[in-house]
């Protein structure tokens, strides 16, 4: 399995499909991928599954990932109104609200890490 590619990418799909799985057995409303993927790293983190037995298939994932999104780009073809200003519109909330994670995330990293260093210089 370690050295496999294939059987690491089966092994990515078939915690998707155990996710979906458990989505509509139980009624969840949460994307089945989301909950396979919590239920691998579940398994990664008590090791009960090596990382070494997914990060081939993983890596595989990653370097094609703009595939996964050119159903996305293919839908702005399809409605046109997304090319005029109510794209611009949309465009622009994407990009504000992507800076904002991002400034907060560094802002909360940053404080975190003061604190941190505040901490250990107080204990030793």
């Amino acid at each position: 399995m370690r050295r496999s590619r294939l059987l690491q990418v089966t092994l990515v799909f078939a915690f998707w499909g155990l996710g979906e799985g458990l989505v509509r057995l139980l009624g969840l409303p949460l994307p089945g991928g989301l909950i396979g993927m919590v239920v691998l790293l579940g398994l990664l983190l008590t090791q009960r599954l090596s990382v070494f037995s997914a990060r081939r298939g993983a890596n595989c994932f990653l370097a094609d990932m703009i595939l996964f999104f050119v159903p996305a780009a293919l839908a702005v073809v399809d409605h046109h109104e997304f090319l005029g200003l109510i794209g611009l519109k949309v465009l622009a909330v994407i990009l504000i609200s992507t800076l904002a994670v991002m400034l907060v995330t560094g802002l909360a990293v940053d404080l975190f890490l003061r604190w941190r260093l505040g901490h250990e210089r107080t204990s030793h």
